[in-house]
């Protein structure tokens, strides 16, 4: 998810995103140890949209 796109949702929104990240990257991680998962590369963009999406909401809370 790019940025810009993140940048113009309401606070609201990203915490949902956020719930929902989490939840995907928490299935993804049990699926990679168990073996199911063939792109691990989606965990890696997985845990880079989070950081993009806390870092907003960090900045939306310092002002």
């Amino acid at each position: 998810m790019k940025t810009s796109e993140l940048k113009n949702k309401s606070k609201e929104e990203l915490t949902k995103i956020l719930d929902d990240s989490y939840r995907k990257l928490q299935e993804l991680q049990f699926n990679l140890s168990s073996g199911k998962v063939k792109n691990v590369r989606t965990i890696k963009n997985l845990k880079k949209d989070i950081a993009k999406i806390l870092t907003i909401l960090n900045e939306s809370a310092q002002f």
